[in-house]
């Protein structure tokens, strides 16, 4: 059917909050972060009343691990109590990697009472995750299409003697035409809701995943999703009945393949010292008759805000001597917003974040404290569809740092990072010594340029130890130095394996870590 121009949007404006990847319990170098966690949480609350947000979209890893903590659940329980009594109509919950599936799911009778909609496992009636969202009168808001983290079994089958690429190829395959099937069962629901209201009502998917062209740090601690694959799903993957797409899994905000209307949110908070220096965001995606100016709305955010805590970022000021960069995390990440991406010649955005780029100490330890832009912005406004999407900045609840540097730098950029402070702050920090000369008590040296300065020091690394000791095959790191990747190659070093096997031995250790990762403990 037909629907007339002037009709073809709904009357009433439609406010969706997308954010994604809470990662609530999770540490820092062994330290807790609930008080972060709870302050975001009471920020976003405050931001949906603000806002008026009519649905809440979180698109995966709400915990950190499958087995949360007593107080990461806590947390998540207590906020989606305060919100369902909020402005917020609706809020759609979607599995993530790092989450447990069946945990998730096992509450999810009662919370739709809260009008919580919780998907956890990808549903064997895909019609299960497709979701008329009402208003408060009962009139269709919008369609979702729930789609969680599709996990390896949900998109396969496993045959013997499959290769690699053929894994690849086959879970890009299953993804497509996952999302495919509850692409046309949403527009199905769609024509039926047109036809009966005489206007259009909006499609959002969901997903978790690592799309082509993704932007991570260092430290994000993100995934690999698939067996042999680098989650390779490409923006034409999602259907063009789609007028918003809500990603999770990837920490830095950006758009995927250029596409205004697919997006990440990206986390609400550093998950480690290489996003230190990002301005952390939630898009809110506006449905129907879109004020043409929200500088109300700036002015209102921004007072909410100062409410909490003072709108920081936290970097170091800029120091005299140039030395060696060690871990990159600029603010050109930032994709539109901050002005992050750069368009290859396929359309896929350019991934800059996990490269070393030399030359740039400067940078890396110059201060932005008082530069951020942390007010509201329009990222994409499309008149003609009556559709915008806003990030909205989230200030920052903890202070971090990475300092690099030879001992000189260091102390000046400690300095200038404490003077950049409010008097009730403190900050994390994480020294990388980059000097040509030996420093033996290291971490005594540190540990006097901070005394009785408001800042912690949670890690020291020592680059010219740690390449001497990899140079001589000594093993004196800790574990806590090496990711399991990283302690499988040692061990195929210590037992000098053939390089002629090294291939199907690491083929083999990177099933086991994915069935590990992926076991869902909560299951029976």
């Amino acid at each position: 059917m037909s629907i007339p121009a002037d009709t073809k949007f709904m009357p009433k404006p439609l406010t969706i909050l997308h954010t994604s990847d809470w990662h609530l319990g999770r540490r820092l170098y062994g330290r807790m972060r609930y008080d972060e966690f709870e302050s975001f949480l009471g920020w976003l609350q405050d931001t949906i009343s603000l806002q008026k947000v009519d649905i809440l979209i979180v698109a995966g890893d709400i915990f950190d691990t499958m087995t949360p903590s007593n107080r990461a659940q806590a947390l998540y329980y207590e906020f989606l109590g305060k919100v369902s009594k909020s402005c917020c109509q609706h809020i759609v919950i979607v599995a993530g990697n790092h989450d447990s599936p069946t945990f998730l799911d096992a509450p999810s009778n009662v919370l739709k009472f809260l009008n919580v909609h919780v998907i956890g496992t990808a549903c064997e009636d895909l019609n299960d995750e497709v979701l008329v969202l009402d208003d408060t009168n009962g009139n269709p808001h919008c369609i979702i299409a729930a789609v969680p983290y599709l996990r390896d079994r949900d998109v396969r089958s496993s045959q013997a003697g499959e290769s690699a690429d053929s894994k690849d190829a086959n879970v890009i395959k299953g993804i497509r035409a996952h999302y495919d099937e509850v692409a046309s069962i949403a527009k199905a629901k769609q024509a039926k809701l047109a036809d009966a209201n005489q206007r259009h009502i909006p499609i959002i998917a969901t997903g978790h995943l690592f799309a082509a062209g993704g932007t991570t740090t260092e430290d994000d601690g993100v995934r690999e999703l698939y067996v042999g694959s680098l989650g390779k799903i490409s923006a034409d993957m999602f259907d063009e009945s789609f007028d918003y797409v809500a990603l999770g899994h990837l920490h830095v905000p950006q758009r995927v393949g250029g596409r205004e209307s697919i997006r990440y949110s990206g986390s609400p908070i550093a998950m480690g010292f290489g996003e230190a220096k990002q301005q952390k965001q939630v898009l809110l995606v506006q449905f129907g008759a879109v004020a043409n100016d929200i500088s109300s709305q700036k002015s209102a955010s921004n007072n909410a805000v100062e409410s909490i805590i003072p709108q920081l970022t936290n970097t170091v000021t800029p120091i005299e001597k140039p030395v060696k960069k060690v871990a990159s995390q600029t603010t050109e990440f930032m994709d539109d917003l901050f002005g992050f991406d750069e368009q290859s010649e396929n359309n896929e955005v350019t991934k800059t974040a996990t490269k070393n780029i030399p030359d740039q100490q400067d940078q890396n330890n110059q201060s932005m404290l008082k530069n951020l832009d942390t007010s509201n912005k329009i990222l994409h406004r499309d008149d003609s569809n009556q559709m915008q999407v806003v990030s909205l900045p989230i200030p920052k609840f903890q202070q971090l740092a990475q300092v690099s540097g030879d001992l000189e730098c260091i102390n000046q950029a400690i300095d200038k990072t404490i003077q950049a402070l409010d008097a009730k702050e403190s900050v994390w920090l994480e020294i990388i010594y980059t000097g040509d000369d030996v420093v033996s008590e290291l971490r005594e040296h540190i540990q006097t340029m901070v005394d009785n300065l408001p800042c912690e020091v949670l890690k020291i690394k020592n680059t010219r130890t740690y390449n001497k000791v990899l140079n001589q095959q000594q093993i004196s790191e800790t574990l806590q130095d090496l990711n399991e990747e990283e302690v499988f190659e040692r061990c195929l070093t210590a037992h000098k394996i053939p390089n002629e096997q090294k291939s199907s031995l690491r083929d083999a250790y990177d099933q086991i870590v994915y069935n590990l990762r992926h076991e869902d403990t909560q299951a029976e």
